[in-house]
């Protein structure tokens, strides 16, 4: 049986499906308007209910959000608007000559295939550099740096597709799958 991912965003889609590459996925345009929480759980949960009222499938959403440390977790939650406004390129600037730097990018995915929603959760400590670095990726992979790293997401794939949040919540999500054999 095949799983929906529900979203509007081609780039998640395509590192999503590269990740759960054992499990039928398959693209559900979704445009929704999300609503507002500092609770990436939260905006899942009430994303994928609204996926579902569509679809009436299994289908899963994902939120993910950048929380920089010396900005009180801005723009966290924010993070998809902040980076259509600003950029990556925006977010250096919004940084020059802060030193802390530490950020953490956490991501839920939220899977309904009936009534009950169930949540899987995972993020990347790392930091915010300071200049772009590498151009592969998308969002703001040029600018984070994984924690015991020198090279950003965008300058290592691989050092993504090992460590990112999105990669460790969606292994989490895949062991649900294969083993409740839900698919």
């Amino acid at each position: 049986m095949a799983v929906y991912f529900a979203t509007g965003n081609k780039n998640k889609f395509i590192e999503m499906k590269s990740y759960l590459k054992d499990i039928d996925v398959r693209h559900y345009e979704f445009r929704h308007k999300e609503i507002r929480s500092d609770s990436i759980e939260e905006i899942a949960r009430e994303a994928v209910d609204a996926a579902y009222s569509e679809v009436k499938k299994p289908v899963f959403v994902e939120d993910t959000g950048l929380f920089i440390e010396s900005l009180n977790g801005f723009p966290g939650t924010y993070s998809g608007w902040v980076y259509e406004k600003i950029g990556a390129e925006g977010l250096v600037r919004l940084m020059r000559g802060e030193k802390n730097r530490s950020a953490v990018f956490k991501t839920c995915i939220a899977y309904r295939s009936g009534k009950k929603v169930l949540t899987f959760s995972g993020e990347c400590r790392g930091s915010i550099s300071e200049k772009i670095l590498g151009k592969a990726g998308f969002g703001y992979d040029p600018v984070f740096i994984p924690e015991g790293h020198v090279q950003s997401f965008a300058q290592s794939i691989n050092l993504k597709n090992k460590l990112s949040h999105r990669y460790k919540t969606s292994e989490k999500f895949r062991r649900y799958l294969l083993k409740s054999e839900a698919i």
